[in-house]
């Protein structure tokens, strides 16, 4: 049996669009800016939806250049959100998750249990092998998807577009954002 996961709730088209800038940043020891796909995949449907794409970058798999590349923006003003692709699955070189859940001011638990719902009925089990993770650092959203382009259609189209888009009803990331920082 099979069951298909929509992104629920519905899209207000009377409210305005608030565009978020974002930032992507590819995770991997063997890609190169020409070899990328899942980051200029992740990059160009960010833009369509109508975002700014606010930078991108590559990382080696290394705790410390993740870390650096990571805080660098969510202290720079200049982005809301950071999507980043790879470094999640099970072997020795896979530290984003290592890398990134201690900078965690606050973890987005359900994200990794609805990216798991929708990736299951893309690869079925093989959504074990992925560590994928979100949270907030400095008021900035960092969600952390799998390396692979499927991972990338999967996380941004049916969870993380709909969450970052301001007329998502009946309610969205977009209207958090002015609060996160309170105290």
């Amino acid at each position: 049996m099979t069951t298909t996961l929509t992104p629920g709730g519905r899209y207000d088209q009377a409210a305005a669009f608030k565009p978020v800038r974002v930032a992507v940043l590819t995770i991997s020891d063997t890609r190169d800016e020409e070899s990328d796909t899942s980051g200029h995949l992740l990059a160009e449907r960010v833009t369509t939806a109508g975002h700014t794409l606010a930078d991108k970058g590559i990382v080696a798999d290394d705790v410390a250049a993740i870390r650096a590349r990571i805080k660098a923006w969510t202290t720079s003003g200049k982005v809301d959100a950071i999507v980043t692709t790879g470094g999640t699955g099970l072997t020795g070189r896979d530290v984003t998750p290592e890398a990134i859940e201690p900078l965690f001011d606050k973890r987005i638990d359900g994200f990794s249990t609805v990216f798991h719902l929708v990736s299951y009925q893309s690869i079925g089990l093989s959504t074990l092998q992925s560590r994928a993770l979100a949270g907030l650092i400095d008021g900035v959203f960092v969600f952390c998807l799998p390396g692979s382009n499927g991972a990338v259609r999967d996380g941004w189209d049916k969870v993380i577009a709909a969450q970052l888009d301001s007329r998502h009803k009946p309610c969205n990331m977009v209207e958090l954002m002015p609060r996160l920082m309170e105290t």
